[in-house]
């Protein structure tokens, strides 16, 4: 991700994120109606949104193709590190979530 150029690379990097107060808020009302709140972690999150971009990446140490060495891996999903990867997260959770019935 450190040598991603706006514009050439991504287009978009920003992805909502709620503020520590609005979590206070939010846990301090929950609390003062005893409310049950409920949480959950998505292990490798980063990993199931998939790229609009072309991103190409050098072989990984360990898995480097011995018949190819000098060839690259095109992604197909997002992976840690790049810019725009908490955008396209996002943007598949918020999918997923409006396909439920949620709403934006």
């Amino acid at each position: 991700g450190y040598a991603q150029k706006e514009g050439i690379d991504f287009e978009e990097s920003y992805a909502p994120v709620a503020r520590l107060e609005a979590v206070r808020l939010f846990i301090a009302y929950a609390v003062h109606k005893s409310f049950t709140v409920y949480q959950m972690d998505v292990k490798t999150t980063f990993l199931y949104g998939p790229l609009k971009e072309e991103v190409y990446v050098n072989q990984p140490n360990g898995f480097v193709d011995p018949y190819h060495p000098d060839k690259v891996y095109r992604l197909k999903k997002a992976l840690y590190g790049l810019k725009q990867a908490p955008k396209v997260w996002y943007d598949e959770l918020s999918t997923f979530l409006v396909s439920k019935g949620f709403s934006k």
